[in-house]
């Protein structure tokens, strides 16, 4: 079975370009390139707006999502509003109190998708992943937007890291089969090892940021995704990087990553 993964999309209203960045432009090419990829399931794992959940951002990426063809499975990202996301992708079932969380069995795998909107996991969340993974068979994946651990990336390790990263890793470590995760929102492609859990995470289709730099800086601008090759006994992951599109505009708008 084949994934590819998809991240930190931050499309901003029609004309809005962040950066000198044509983010929708980004998107559409991605997309194409998927396309032609052909995998078996696409994941977006949150920050999927520039601002917070835009309902008409949302519905123009669900048109162009379904078009492809492409089953599709999509998380809440801390730029994101679950409630609208949940109804605009049909989603409101996943919905508890205000949070976008579910699993889901795709290929015959189990998956879990979790919600750090917050930047935390609430602890009802907590009580559903811990009885979520009493069923997962020696290996638990799982997408969440933030990493549940520190990445060795300083900015946002020291200033947007998942607050409560502590009692997660300890559902993990209590699990105690493989966990791999799959995140976003660093703006980096890279790859930490805690106990048993391997935590992936993956470049954003917006822009990178410098992996060494204590504050906030841009490193480059080509996008990238994620190919997840998943077996019975294992799985198999690279990341793929695409040139990203500059705006014709004058760039305008700031945005870190909080």
């Amino acid at each position: 079975m084949r994934l590819l993964q998809i991240t930190d999309l931050h499309i901003g209203q029609e004309g809005e370009y962040t950066y000198g960045v044509d983010v929708r432009k980004n998107f559409l090419s991605i997309l194409e390139h998927i396309k032609a990829r052909n995998p078996d399931h696409l994941i977006i794992s949150g920050d999927l707006c520039y601002h917070d959940g835009e309902r008409l951002t949302y519905e123009w990426m669900k048109e162009l999502i379904e078009s492809t063809g492409i089953p599709f499975s999509i998380i809440s990202g801390n730029h994101d509003d679950p409630k609208s996301l949940a109804e605009v992708f049909g989603l409101k079932g996943a919905l508890h109190d205000g949070e976008l969380y579910y699993e889901k069995k795709i290929g015959g795998q189990k998956f879990l998708f979790l919600d750090t909107t917050t930047g935390v996991v609430s602890a009802s969340q907590m009580q559903w992943l811990h009885d979520q993974l009493g069923q997962c068979n020696g290996r638990a994946i799982v997408f969440m937007h933030h990493p549940p651990v520190l990445m060795g990336v300083p900015y946002l390790d020291d200033n947007h890291s998942l607050q409560n990263r502590d009692a997660i890793q300890e559902a993990f470590s209590e699990y105690g089969g493989n966990v791999i995760t799959f995140s976003g929102h660093y703006h980096v492609e890279k790859t930490a090892q805690h106990k048993n859990v391997t935590a992936y995470v993956t470049p954003s289709c917006f822009f990178q940021i410098d992996q060494q730099s204590v504050n906030f800086k841009v490193d480059h601008m080509r996008i990238g995704y994620r190919e997840i090759e998943v077996f019975k006994d294992g799985l198999r992951t690279t990341v793929k990087y695409l040139e990203g599109h500059k705006s014709m505009h004058p760039p305008k708008g700031h945005a870190s990553e909080n």
